[in-house]
């Protein structure tokens, strides 16, 4: 498989099942599209398998670590050895994200994709491409073979794993630096605007973490028009193995669900190599990363969740399978006005027109 192959073989959502799935739910016994989101997500989700019932029985977690030679610079408060430990953990269900996994009974692979140390744990899987990738503050992260060898990676392991709904999410230290390096050059912003404090930083660090970031864009000058050169030039082999996975699910007709900042950041990378992927996006939870929004508004996405949360790993994923899971019963279980009895003529007029919003209400 090559990237161009990958990218030719992701197709439209299959609109005849959208409105089979649409007209369904019409004739729920409810009012209108009054259970809001949890209709689209039916819809949505009817179109990307192409069939009207759909279940959320098996769900599972992709985790590519990976480390990052930027972290030189002074750019993390983590030292990289956090990096290791918390890729094995993951394994372990130790973590924030794989302690959800487990509880709402999701699978989770960990895929080291440039761990810089060796691992021996048979549980991590080894795709490693080098140990981490080079100083962006230096040169730039990887070679052009690497970030499409990491995206191919990624692409392969969505498609292979057997399950109705996939998630992506990272584990590696540095990689919020690297996230917004990329996120500034896609978007065209100043750094500032796309750039948080990650895990936790000084106020001396953070203003060295945007230094850092800025430096990096001047002399790598990545093409904004190339997410494959974005990701080469300032990204992390973790990030383009994610923006792989996202493309492989598509791929496959499977929804995929985005995490927080690093995860949308990789998403939106897979956007702008295949507009088409965007249609398989479910969002999970609102990063309190200030990039987040930004990138959302990029995809036109609004996320399921307001938790404040802030982890990563994929910790969001698990949360949003549920209600990918509520949205499937909805349309399944539910009973139809003819089923449960009623005659929904009273709804005629409401159902030509917005007869729910209040004028003036925010």
């Amino acid at each position: 498989m090559t990237l161009e192959t990958l990218i030719s073989s992701i197709e439209p959502l299959n609109q005849e099942a959208m409105e089979q799935a649409r007209r369904r739910q019409m004739s729920l016994a409810k009012p209108p599209e009054s259970l809001g989101r949890l209709e689209d997500l039916s819809i949505q989700l009817s179109g990307i398998t192409g069939s009207v019932h759909n279940s959320m029985d098996h769900t599972h977690l992709l985790v590519f670590a990976a480390d990052n030679g930027v972290v030189e610079e002074g750019v993390s408060s983590a030292p990289q050895s956090v990096t290791l430990m918390q890729t094995i953990n993951l394994t372990r269900a130790k973590t924030g994200a794989s302690v959800l996994a487990k509880h709402f009974g999701s699978g989770i692979t960990v895929c080291d994709v440039g761990v810089n140390a060796v691992i021996t744990d048979p549980k991590v899987l080894n795709r490693k491409i080098a140990m981490g990738t080079q100083n962006i503050f230096k040169g730039p992260a990887m070679t052009r073979e690497q970030a499409e060898k990491a995206i191919l990676i990624g692409a392969g392991l969505a498609m292979e794993t057997k399950a109705d709904a996939l998630g992506v999410g990272e584990m590696g230290i540095g990689n919020t630096t690297t996230s917004s390096a990329v996120l500034a050059v896609l978007l065209g912003v100043p750094v500032e605007k796309v750039t948080g404090r990650g895990g936790g930083i000084t106020d001396a660090a953070f203003r060295k973490k945007k230094e850092v970031i800025s430096r990096a864009i001047e002399i790598n000058k990545p093409d904004p028009r190339d997410a494959v050169d974005v990701l080469q030039k300032v990204g992390g082999f973790d990030l383009a193995a994610m923006c792989g996975a996202f493309l492989g699910a598509a791929a496959s007709h499977r929804p995929v669900v985005i995490d927080g900042f690093i995860s949308v950041v990789a998403a939106l990378c897979a956007v702008r190599l295949c507009p088409l992927v965007r249609s398989y996006l479910v969002p999970s939870h609102a990063s309190y990363e200030i990039g987040y929004r930004l990138a959302m508004e990029e995809l036109g996405l609004q996320p399921l969740f307001l938790l404040g949360m802030r982890l990563g790993e994929g910790s969001g994923c698990p949360l949003a399978f549920q209600v990918l899971s509520a949205a499937c019963a909805i349309l399944n279980d539910m009973a139809t006005f003819d089923q449960a009895g009623i005659d929904d003529g009273y709804l005629k007029e409401i159902r030509e027109g917005d007869k729910f919003t209040v004028e003036g209400a925010k």
